[in-house]
Protein backbone atom coordinates (compact mmCIF):
# COMPACT_ATOMS: atom_id res chain seq x y z
CA UNK A 1 0.00 0.00 0.00
CA UNK A 2 1.45 3.41 -0.84
CA UNK A 3 2.35 6.25 1.63
CA UNK A 4 0.12 8.80 2.13
CA UNK A 5 2.07 11.75 1.25
CA UNK A 6 2.38 15.00 3.86
CA UNK A 7 1.96 18.29 2.29
CA UNK A 8 3.16 20.95 4.41
CA UNK A 9 0.39 23.80 3.36
CA UNK A 10 -2.24 25.75 5.58
CA UNK A 11 -5.57 25.98 4.44
CA UNK A 12 -6.73 28.72 6.85
CA UNK A 13 -3.44 31.09 6.55
CA UNK A 14 -4.73 34.72 5.79
CA UNK A 15 -2.61 34.15 1.69
CA UNK A 16 -4.74 30.80 1.50
CA UNK A 17 -8.22 32.26 2.58
CA UNK A 18 -7.70 35.45 0.24
CA UNK A 19 -6.50 32.77 -2.62
CA UNK A 20 -7.04 29.29 -2.20
CA UNK A 21 -6.97 28.29 -5.60
CA UNK A 22 -3.08 27.58 -6.05
CA UNK A 23 -3.14 25.45 -2.92
CA UNK A 24 -6.32 23.50 -3.91
CA UNK A 25 -4.43 22.47 -7.42
CA UNK A 26 -1.14 21.41 -5.48
CA UNK A 27 -3.80 19.11 -3.15
CA UNK A 28 -5.33 17.64 -5.58
CA UNK A 29 -2.16 16.94 -7.69
CA UNK A 30 -0.25 15.86 -4.78
CA UNK A 31 -3.05 12.74 -4.42
CA UNK A 32 -6.23 11.66 -3.93
CA UNK A 33 -5.69 11.64 0.06
CA UNK A 34 -2.60 13.75 1.36
CA UNK A 35 -1.91 14.04 4.87
CA UNK A 36 -1.36 17.91 6.43
CA UNK A 37 1.58 19.03 8.41
CA UNK A 38 0.20 21.35 10.64
CA UNK A 39 -3.09 19.53 11.75
CA UNK A 40 -4.14 16.02 12.86
CA UNK A 41 -5.88 15.18 9.52
CA UNK A 42 -6.24 14.25 6.11
CA UNK A 43 -7.58 15.79 3.80
CA UNK A 44 -8.87 14.99 0.04
CA UNK A 45 -9.70 17.54 -2.13
CA UNK A 46 -10.26 15.90 -5.76
CA UNK A 47 -14.01 15.80 -6.70
CA UNK A 48 -14.40 11.75 -6.26
CA UNK A 49 -13.07 11.07 -2.90
CA UNK A 50 -14.81 14.35 -1.41
CA UNK A 51 -18.07 12.91 -2.99
CA UNK A 52 -17.08 9.09 -1.46
CA UNK A 53 -16.45 10.54 2.19
CA UNK A 54 -19.25 12.93 2.76
CA UNK A 55 -22.00 10.28 0.94
CA UNK A 56 -20.61 7.36 3.29
CA UNK A 57 -22.00 8.57 6.43
CA UNK A 58 -21.13 5.19 8.09
CA UNK A 59 -17.99 4.99 8.01
CA UNK A 60 -17.34 9.23 8.08
CA UNK A 61 -19.73 10.73 10.59
CA UNK A 62 -20.41 14.03 11.12
CA UNK A 63 -21.70 13.93 15.22
CA UNK A 64 -17.96 14.32 15.91
CA UNK A 65 -18.32 17.40 14.55
CA UNK A 66 -17.99 18.70 11.00
CA UNK A 67 -14.89 21.43 12.16
CA UNK A 68 -11.58 20.55 12.82
CA UNK A 69 -12.46 20.05 16.53
CA UNK A 70 -13.22 16.38 17.42
CA UNK A 71 -16.23 15.77 19.49
CA UNK A 72 -15.39 12.73 20.80
CA UNK A 73 -11.95 14.44 22.25
CA UNK A 74 -13.62 17.94 23.34
CA UNK A 75 -16.61 19.53 24.38
CA UNK A 76 -18.02 21.82 21.99
CA UNK A 77 -18.03 25.69 22.45
CA UNK A 78 -22.01 24.99 22.34
CA UNK A 79 -24.53 22.41 22.02
CA UNK A 80 -24.36 20.59 19.14
CA UNK A 81 -26.50 21.24 16.45
CA UNK A 82 -29.72 18.38 16.07
CA UNK A 83 -28.94 18.57 11.87
CA UNK A 84 -25.81 19.04 11.16
CA UNK A 85 -23.68 17.27 14.12
CA UNK A 86 -25.84 14.09 13.95
CA UNK A 87 -25.83 10.73 12.78
CA UNK A 88 -28.77 8.20 12.23
CA UNK A 89 -31.26 7.72 13.44
CA UNK A 90 -31.41 11.19 15.31
CA UNK A 91 -30.66 13.02 12.08
CA UNK A 92 -32.76 10.93 10.35
CA UNK A 93 -36.04 12.35 12.35
CA UNK A 94 -34.80 15.76 12.39
CA UNK A 95 -34.41 15.88 8.57
CA UNK A 96 -37.50 14.44 7.72
CA UNK A 97 -38.79 17.36 9.82
CA UNK A 98 -36.84 19.83 8.40
CA UNK A 99 -37.27 18.43 4.42
CA UNK A 100 -41.37 18.76 4.96
CA UNK A 101 -41.24 22.38 6.17
CA UNK A 102 -38.26 23.27 3.07
CA UNK A 103 -39.54 21.03 0.74
CA UNK A 104 -39.88 22.63 -2.72
CA UNK A 105 -43.71 22.46 -2.59
CA UNK A 106 -43.68 24.49 0.59
CA UNK A 107 -41.46 26.84 -0.80
CA UNK A 108 -43.03 27.73 -3.71
CA UNK A 109 -45.39 29.02 -1.40
CA UNK A 110 -43.10 31.80 -0.28
CA UNK A 111 -41.77 32.31 -3.98
CA UNK A 112 -43.86 34.79 -4.54
CA UNK A 113 -43.15 37.27 -1.35
CA UNK A 114 -38.78 36.81 -2.03
CA UNK A 115 -39.56 37.92 -5.61
CA UNK A 116 -41.48 41.00 -4.62
CA UNK A 117 -38.34 42.10 -2.70
CA UNK A 118 -35.77 41.11 -5.31
CA UNK A 119 -37.47 43.01 -7.75
CA UNK A 120 -37.72 45.99 -4.95
CA UNK A 121 -34.03 45.91 -4.23
CA UNK A 122 -32.78 45.67 -7.30
CA UNK A 123 -34.92 48.59 -8.66
CA UNK A 124 -33.30 50.44 -5.48
CA UNK A 125 -29.86 49.25 -6.65
CA UNK A 126 -30.67 50.46 -10.34
CA UNK A 127 -31.73 54.02 -9.54
CA UNK A 128 -28.87 54.22 -7.16
CA UNK A 129 -26.30 53.04 -9.87
CA UNK A 130 -23.16 53.29 -8.11
CA UNK A 131 -23.36 50.39 -5.49
CA UNK A 132 -21.72 48.20 -3.08
CA UNK A 133 -22.84 44.75 -4.28
CA UNK A 134 -22.81 43.40 -0.86
CA UNK A 135 -24.09 46.22 1.39
CA UNK A 136 -26.88 47.47 -0.66
CA UNK A 137 -28.26 43.82 -2.41
CA UNK A 138 -26.07 40.56 -1.34
CA UNK A 139 -26.68 41.11 2.14
CA UNK A 140 -30.22 42.90 2.82
CA UNK A 141 -31.60 40.52 0.65
CA UNK A 142 -31.41 37.80 2.70
CA UNK A 143 -30.88 39.13 5.76
CA UNK A 144 -34.91 40.46 4.85
CA UNK A 145 -36.67 37.41 3.02
CA UNK A 146 -34.89 34.33 5.32
CA UNK A 147 -35.76 35.52 8.91
CA UNK A 148 -39.62 36.44 7.68
CA UNK A 149 -39.91 33.02 6.27
CA UNK A 150 -38.54 31.77 9.34
CA UNK A 151 -41.40 34.53 11.34
CA UNK A 152 -38.37 36.55 12.73
CA UNK A 153 -39.21 40.11 13.83
CA UNK A 154 -37.32 42.78 12.20
CA UNK A 155 -35.33 44.00 15.19
CA UNK A 156 -31.75 43.34 16.39
CA UNK A 157 -31.32 40.40 12.73
CA UNK A 158 -27.25 41.95 12.93
CA UNK A 159 -27.19 39.61 15.33
CA UNK A 160 -27.68 37.05 12.54
CA UNK A 161 -24.61 38.39 10.95
CA UNK A 162 -22.65 37.79 14.24
CA UNK A 163 -23.63 34.24 14.72
CA UNK A 164 -23.08 32.89 11.80
CA UNK A 165 -19.34 34.48 11.22
CA UNK A 166 -18.62 32.52 14.68
CA UNK A 167 -20.40 29.22 13.88
CA UNK A 168 -18.50 28.76 10.60
CA UNK A 169 -15.22 30.68 11.74
CA UNK A 170 -15.66 27.50 14.68
CA UNK A 171 -15.00 25.23 12.61
CA UNK A 172 -11.53 25.85 11.82
CA UNK A 173 -8.47 26.04 14.41
CA UNK A 174 -8.37 28.68 17.29
CA UNK A 175 -6.73 31.31 15.28
CA UNK A 176 -7.00 35.03 15.51
CA UNK A 177 -10.52 34.94 13.12
CA UNK A 178 -11.77 32.98 15.58
CA UNK A 179 -10.83 35.06 18.65
CA UNK A 180 -12.11 37.88 17.01
CA UNK A 181 -15.40 36.77 16.39
CA UNK A 182 -16.01 35.35 19.72
CA UNK A 183 -15.71 38.54 21.30
CA UNK A 184 -19.67 39.15 21.40
CA UNK A 185 -20.05 35.60 21.67
CA UNK A 186 -22.38 35.95 24.94
CA UNK A 187 -25.05 38.64 24.04
CA UNK A 188 -25.17 37.26 20.34
CA UNK A 189 -25.47 33.33 21.51
CA UNK A 190 -27.74 35.18 24.19
CA UNK A 191 -30.08 36.79 21.57
CA UNK A 192 -30.46 33.63 18.77
CA UNK A 193 -31.72 31.67 21.55
CA UNK A 194 -34.24 34.05 22.82
CA UNK A 195 -35.32 34.51 18.98
CA UNK A 196 -35.39 30.19 19.04
CA UNK A 197 -38.29 30.40 21.34
CA UNK A 198 -42.07 29.91 20.28
CA UNK A 199 -43.20 33.38 21.64
CA UNK A 200 -40.50 35.13 19.39
CA UNK A 201 -42.05 33.34 15.94
CA UNK A 202 -44.76 34.50 13.80
CA UNK A 203 -47.27 32.37 13.49
CA UNK A 204 -47.32 30.12 10.02
CA UNK A 205 -43.33 30.44 9.58
CA UNK A 206 -41.11 28.01 9.35
CA UNK A 207 -39.84 27.87 12.83
CA UNK A 208 -43.33 27.65 14.02
CA UNK A 209 -43.91 24.66 11.57
CA UNK A 210 -41.25 22.97 13.83
CA UNK A 211 -43.18 24.11 16.78
CA UNK A 212 -46.07 22.31 15.29
CA UNK A 213 -43.80 19.00 15.04
CA UNK A 214 -43.22 19.77 18.62
CA UNK A 215 -47.32 19.82 19.25
CA UNK A 216 -47.76 16.06 17.29
CA UNK A 217 -44.64 14.60 19.13
CA UNK A 218 -42.23 14.37 16.43
CA UNK A 219 -39.94 15.92 19.06
CA UNK A 220 -39.53 17.60 22.35
CA UNK A 221 -39.87 21.58 22.68
CA UNK A 222 -36.27 21.63 23.57
CA UNK A 223 -35.27 19.93 20.21
CA UNK A 224 -37.61 22.06 18.35
CA UNK A 225 -35.71 25.21 19.50
CA UNK A 226 -31.98 23.68 18.86
CA UNK A 227 -33.79 23.39 15.23
CA UNK A 228 -34.70 27.06 14.77
CA UNK A 229 -31.39 27.89 15.82
CA UNK A 230 -30.35 25.69 12.68
CA UNK A 231 -31.90 27.61 10.61
CA UNK A 232 -30.68 30.84 12.33
CA UNK A 233 -26.74 29.84 11.75
CA UNK A 234 -26.69 28.37 8.63
CA UNK A 235 -29.73 29.99 6.40
CA UNK A 236 -28.17 33.66 6.22
CA UNK A 237 -25.03 33.93 5.73
CA UNK A 238 -24.24 31.32 3.39
CA UNK A 239 -26.97 33.06 1.02
CA UNK A 240 -25.29 36.14 1.38
CA UNK A 241 -21.76 34.93 0.33
CA UNK A 242 -23.21 33.44 -2.36
CA UNK A 243 -25.37 36.36 -4.16
CA UNK A 244 -22.15 38.34 -3.33
CA UNK A 245 -19.89 35.38 -4.93
CA UNK A 246 -22.32 35.00 -8.50
CA UNK A 247 -22.47 39.11 -8.13
CA UNK A 248 -18.48 39.05 -8.16
CA UNK A 249 -18.35 36.36 -10.75
CA UNK A 250 -20.62 38.39 -13.28
CA UNK A 251 -19.20 41.51 -12.55
CA UNK A 252 -15.51 40.08 -13.83
CA UNK A 253 -17.05 37.90 -16.22
CA UNK A 254 -19.11 40.64 -18.84
CA UNK A 255 -19.09 38.59 -21.58
CA UNK A 256 -21.28 35.94 -19.44
CA UNK A 257 -23.35 39.11 -18.18
CA UNK A 258 -24.44 39.55 -21.18
CA UNK A 259 -25.86 36.16 -22.10
CA UNK A 260 -27.62 36.17 -18.70
CA UNK A 261 -28.69 39.57 -19.62
CA UNK A 262 -29.83 38.15 -23.77
CA UNK A 263 -31.82 35.34 -21.57
CA UNK A 264 -32.68 36.01 -18.00
CA UNK A 265 -33.89 32.30 -17.92
CA UNK A 266 -30.63 31.85 -17.31
CA UNK A 267 -30.83 33.35 -13.98
CA UNK A 268 -30.89 29.54 -12.41
CA UNK A 269 -28.09 28.39 -14.25
CA UNK A 270 -25.84 31.21 -13.71
CA UNK A 271 -26.17 31.08 -9.90
CA UNK A 272 -25.32 27.03 -9.91
CA UNK A 273 -22.01 28.03 -11.98
CA UNK A 274 -21.15 30.89 -9.73
CA UNK A 275 -21.94 28.35 -6.73
CA UNK A 276 -18.95 25.89 -8.26
CA UNK A 277 -16.65 28.75 -9.48
CA UNK A 278 -16.60 30.37 -6.27
CA UNK A 279 -17.95 28.14 -3.67
CA UNK A 280 -19.52 29.66 -0.32
CA UNK A 281 -18.71 26.73 2.00
CA UNK A 282 -14.78 25.98 1.04
CA UNK A 283 -14.78 22.80 3.78
CA UNK A 284 -16.44 20.30 6.12
CA UNK A 285 -14.72 18.05 8.20
CA UNK A 286 -15.76 14.22 8.45
CA UNK A 287 -14.82 11.85 11.46
CA UNK A 288 -13.72 8.44 10.96
CA UNK A 289 -15.80 5.94 12.63
CA UNK A 290 -13.61 2.98 12.48
CA UNK A 291 -10.85 2.30 10.43
CA UNK A 292 -11.17 3.03 6.30
CA UNK A 293 -10.02 3.35 3.35
CA UNK A 294 -9.91 6.02 0.82
CA UNK A 295 -8.29 5.30 -2.79
CA UNK A 296 -6.33 2.86 -1.28
CA UNK A 297 -4.92 4.61 2.01
CA UNK A 298 -6.05 3.61 5.25
CA UNK A 299 -7.18 6.45 7.67
CA UNK A 300 -7.28 4.93 11.45
CA UNK A 301 -10.45 5.66 13.23
CA UNK A 302 -11.04 8.64 15.15
CA UNK A 303 -9.44 10.80 12.79
CA UNK A 304 -10.71 13.91 11.22
CA UNK A 305 -11.11 14.13 7.25
CA UNK A 306 -10.80 17.35 5.77
CA UNK A 307 -13.05 17.15 2.41
CA UNK A 308 -12.32 20.19 -0.01
CA UNK A 309 -15.30 21.20 -1.83
CA UNK A 310 -14.17 24.30 -3.86
CA UNK A 311 -11.05 22.33 -4.67
CA UNK A 312 -13.87 19.60 -5.69
CA UNK A 313 -15.86 21.88 -7.74
CA UNK A 314 -12.59 23.11 -9.61
CA UNK A 315 -11.24 19.20 -10.41
CA UNK A 316 -10.35 19.07 -13.86
CA UNK A 317 -11.42 15.31 -13.67
CA UNK A 318 -14.59 15.99 -13.19
CA UNK A 319 -15.16 19.83 -14.51
CA UNK A 320 -13.79 20.56 -18.16
CA UNK A 321 -12.02 24.20 -18.40
CA UNK A 322 -13.07 24.29 -14.28
CA UNK A 323 -10.77 28.05 -14.30
CA UNK A 324 -13.53 28.79 -16.70
CA UNK A 325 -16.65 30.84 -15.34
CA UNK A 326 -19.60 29.20 -17.69
CA UNK A 327 -23.11 30.10 -16.89
CA UNK A 328 -24.23 27.70 -19.64
CA UNK A 329 -22.21 25.02 -17.81
CA UNK A 330 -24.52 22.28 -16.33
CA UNK A 331 -22.86 22.69 -12.44
CA UNK A 332 -24.88 19.65 -11.03
CA UNK A 333 -22.81 17.77 -9.02
CA UNK A 334 -20.94 20.61 -7.50
CA UNK A 335 -20.12 20.34 -3.96
CA UNK A 336 -21.08 23.83 -2.68
CA UNK A 337 -24.18 22.70 -0.58
CA UNK A 338 -22.51 19.23 0.09
CA UNK A 339 -23.81 15.74 -1.17
CA UNK A 340 -25.45 12.46 0.70
CA UNK A 341 -27.85 12.61 3.54
CA UNK A 342 -26.25 15.88 5.31
CA UNK A 343 -26.27 17.89 2.09
CA UNK A 344 -27.66 21.76 2.86
CA UNK A 345 -31.18 21.54 4.07
CA UNK A 346 -32.11 24.90 3.09
CA UNK A 347 -30.88 24.64 -0.45
CA UNK A 348 -34.14 24.70 -2.25
CA UNK A 349 -34.63 28.29 -0.38
CA UNK A 350 -30.75 29.49 -1.19
CA UNK A 351 -31.31 28.57 -4.93
CA UNK A 352 -35.12 30.05 -5.14
CA UNK A 353 -33.30 33.79 -3.76
CA UNK A 354 -30.22 32.98 -5.91
CA UNK A 355 -32.28 32.68 -9.38
CA UNK A 356 -34.83 35.35 -7.90
CA UNK A 357 -32.33 37.95 -7.39
CA UNK A 358 -29.74 37.38 -10.47
CA UNK A 359 -32.89 37.12 -12.75
CA UNK A 360 -33.96 40.41 -11.60
CA UNK A 361 -30.71 41.99 -12.56
CA UNK A 362 -30.87 40.75 -15.85
CA UNK A 363 -33.85 41.75 -16.62
CA UNK A 364 -33.15 45.64 -15.25
CA UNK A 365 -29.66 46.04 -15.76
CA UNK A 366 -27.83 46.11 -19.21
CA UNK A 367 -24.34 46.29 -17.91
CA UNK A 368 -22.70 45.76 -14.31
CA UNK A 369 -19.22 47.53 -14.22
CA UNK A 370 -16.41 46.97 -11.28
CA UNK A 371 -15.93 50.50 -10.05
CA UNK A 372 -13.03 49.75 -7.09
CA UNK A 373 -11.34 47.03 -5.24
CA UNK A 374 -13.53 44.53 -3.68
CA UNK A 375 -12.53 43.50 -0.34
CA UNK A 376 -12.86 40.11 1.37
CA UNK A 377 -14.01 38.97 4.69
CA UNK A 378 -11.66 36.31 5.84
CA UNK A 379 -13.50 33.30 7.69
CA UNK A 380 -12.28 30.04 8.03
CA UNK A 381 -15.32 28.12 6.60
CA UNK A 382 -16.48 30.24 3.82
CA UNK A 383 -15.25 32.59 1.07
CA UNK A 384 -16.90 36.07 1.49
CA UNK A 385 -16.95 39.36 0.26
CA UNK A 386 -16.90 42.34 2.79
CA UNK A 387 -17.19 44.91 -0.35
CA UNK A 388 -17.98 44.84 -3.72
CA UNK A 389 -17.77 48.32 -5.55
CA UNK A 390 -20.40 48.01 -8.63
CA UNK A 391 -22.21 49.68 -11.11
CA UNK A 392 -25.40 48.81 -12.41
CA UNK A 393 -25.84 49.86 -16.03
CA UNK A 394 -29.74 50.30 -16.43
CA UNK A 395 -31.23 48.17 -19.34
Amino acid sequence: MTQIPELDVDPYAPENLLNPYPMHELMRETGPLVKLKNYPVYACARHQEVQHVLSDYENFISSAGVGLTNFNLETPFRPKSLILEADPPQHTQMRTILSRILSPRAVAQIRESFAAVAEEMVDRCVEKGDIDGIHDLAQPYPLKVFPDAVGLDDEGRENLLLYGDMVFNSMGPRNELLAKSTERMIPVTQWIMDHCGRDMLRPGGFGDQIYQAADAGEIDVKQAAMLVRSFLSAGVDTTINGLGNALFSLAHHPEQFAKLHADPAKARSAFEESLRYESTAQTFFRTTNKTCDVAGHVIPENTKVLCMLASANRDPRKWENPEKFDIERRASGHMAFGTGIHGCVGQVVARIEGELVLSAIARKVKRIEVTGQHTRRLNNTLRALDTLPLRFVPA
